[in-house]
């Protein structure tokens, strides 16, 4: 009997104990299996998503949230997350993807023409998620006020309408192109333009533009989305649902010298091109201009304005476009910017620099110059920082830290010094004459008025009468700093320069030594050598004369004052 209890008792506790496993098991398989289930449909609708944006007409982008109410333009439900198109606007959850492709056109890029010289396009109406305080153009109320699918936009002019307003006239009505009607190119002028070439006809100014005023200046968008704070994805959507999507680039994607033919399509001496970059993008962009000029195109050469996306942004600082841009602005204000700038030119410098050796058979290095050249503690900063950007390029994503990591070397280069003697190892030659160098550890020579991400550097702290420093007088600013901490003062305007001249050719000779260079924030380590430094030519450029800063005024009054007593002395 005891020995049956026994038995019992051990199996009783065998199942227990295999039941204890059992469910241990479950515990921990279950949430394997069920996290790799959801992971298996997640990319396989992920796989049918790219599937269908590959297909598509539309130019689709998924989000996982809104950044304000959204509708579904399908099933007309509220959407926190789906896809958008950049081009028209339209916004459809994941299930209704492949119906919104079916259903809604997108922005047509090129229509047929009547054969005439341009054909008349009505309205493109797509319904709901208008813009926030938009008015209807029937009875200007503000549009988009209820919580549902309501009302209706235009993906040309941007013009909104109250589903009630909606008659039948607005929807024949020919489309005007709204407020940007003198930037954007139309679809019938492509189909025109490209009829001509199969006719083998190049007279484009014959062309006549509808709805456009008196001077038709078509934009071309040239944005790099590497761009400092990675705002040139987000620019490029906005641009393409208030422009015609052909004149909006990627850089990532495509050349500037690619996107710029576009220019030899447009009637001569009217396009504007607005490059959404830094200053080392606007330099790729006059580079590729310049190329145009080779090629014998200069009647189509374009004029260029700024939106800076990058870290210093100096060069568009100089022209009155800002030191930033944080998306603080609004695109269509930016584009009003571009319509009302006046065009200046701005000059553009060769910087040869020749090795020296009797047996050196390299040839010179040949760069471009826009804003400045220098040699010493700003180019040490510059060259430290972009190595640092080239092993870590994932965390220099922001100005912040950008300007952060300048400050950390420049602030290391105060203790160790490396550039020092500068004056023992270089010669200086302004317009063939030699200058005598005192004790310096860098030398900075300034083609724009600008410099170090807003120092007005030629300047200083604007207390001595010196010759005004423009971008466009064919003629240097030759500058002289003790070291980093003399640079920090000059930006807070605690002291001044050590200014060496002005000259229409400037020769620097190191005579012994590695030192570190560089030329519009490209840096690099140099041996001895020879840099020449002469003028190459003008680019046309866009002016923007917005408000002043409280920095522009006091220099500029400081300059009219110092102006006033040097003329008193003479």
């Amino acid at each position: 009997m005891e020995g049956t209890r026994s038995q019992s008792g051990i199996a009783s506790s065998v199942v227990a104990d295999g039941s204890l496993v059992f469910w241990t098991l479950c515990s921990v398989l279950l949430p394997v299996l069920i996290t790799l289930w959801c992971s298996f449909q997640r990319s396989r609708r992920q796989v049918l998503i790219r599937d269908i944006f590959r297909k598509s007409k539309h130019d689709w982008h998924y989000t996982d949230l809104f950044g304000q109410p959204s509708y579904c333009c399908v099933c007309a439900q509220h959407i926190l997350q789906g896809a958008f198109c950049n081009c028209c606007g339209l916004r459809v959850s994941e299930g209704c993807l492949k119906k919104a492709d079916q259903r809604f056109l997108c922005k047509e890029i090129m229509m047929r023409s009547d054969g005439g010289t341009h054909s008349s396009m009505p309205h493109h109406w797509i319904r709901g998620n208008v813009p926030l305080c938009s008015c209807c153009v029937v009875c200007k109320q503000q549009c988009g006020t209820q919580p549902k699918l309501c009302d209706y936009r235009c993906v040309w002019c941007q013009y909104t309408v109250h589903d009630e307003c909606m008659m039948d006239s607005l929807k024949t009505e020919e489309c005007t192109f709204g407020e940007f009607r003198d930037l954007i190119i139309p679809p019938c002028y492509l189909s025109t333009i490209n009829q001509m070439r199969k006719d083998k006809r190049t007279n484009y100014e014959k062309v006549v533009v509808p709805y456009c005023r008196k001077h038709w200046m078509p934009v071309i968008i040239l944005a790099n989305t590497r761009s400092g704070n990675n705002m040139g994805e987000t620019l490029l959507g906005e641009f393409k649902i208030l422009l015609n999507p052909v004149q909006v680039f990627d850089l990532s994607k495509i050349t500037p010298a690619k996107a710029l033919q576009l220019c030899t399509l447009l009637p001569c001496n009217a396009v504007r091109v607005l490059v959404c970059g830094g200053d080392g993008t606007v330099g790729w962009v006059l580079d590729a201009i310049d190329e145009m000029k080779i090629k014998g195109q200069e009647r189509f050469i374009p004029q260029v304005a700024i939106l800076p996306l990058g870290t210093g942004n100096d060069l568009s600082n100089t022209l009155g476009w800002g030191a930033g841009y944080a998306g603080e602005v609004p695109v269509e204000q930016i584009l009003r910017n571009v319509m009302e700038a006046d065009g200046i030119k701005l000059d553009r410098w060769k910087v040869q620099v020749t090795n020296k050796g009797y047996y050196n058979l390299r040839k010179p290095k040949v760069f471009t110059m826009n804003n400045y050249f220098s040699i010493g503690p700003d180019a040490l900063m510059a060259l430290n920082f972009h190595a640092h950007r080239e092993k870590t390029p994932s965390l220099f994503s922001s100005r912040i830290i950008n300007k952060a990591v300048y400050f950390f070397y420049g602030t290391k280069d105060c203790l160790v010094q490396e550039c020092k003697d500068l004056n023992k190892k270089i010669e200086l030659e302004l317009d063939g004459e030699r200058i005598e160098l005192p004790n310096l550890e860098g030398i900075i020579v300034l083609n724009i008025g600008y410099w170090g991400g807003g120092c007005r550097l030629w300047e200083g702290m604007g207390d001595e009468p010196y010759p005004l420093a423009r971008h466009d007088d064919g003629l240097l600013e030759v500058v002289g700093v003790h070291g980093s901490f003399h640079c920090a003062q000059i930006q807070v305007k605690l002291a001044n320069p050590v200014r060496l001249g002005q000259a229409h050719t400037v020769r620097l000779i190191l005579k012994t030594s590695k030192m570190p260079m560089q030329v519009d924030g490209e840096p690099w380590a140099q041996g001895p050598c020879t840099i020449t430094i002469t003028h190459k030519t003008r680019a046309l450029m866009l002016y923007h004369s917005g408000e002043q800063t409280d920095d522009e005024a006091s220099s500029m009054s400081e300059q009219e004052h110092v102006r006033e007593q040097t003329d008193e002395d003479v």
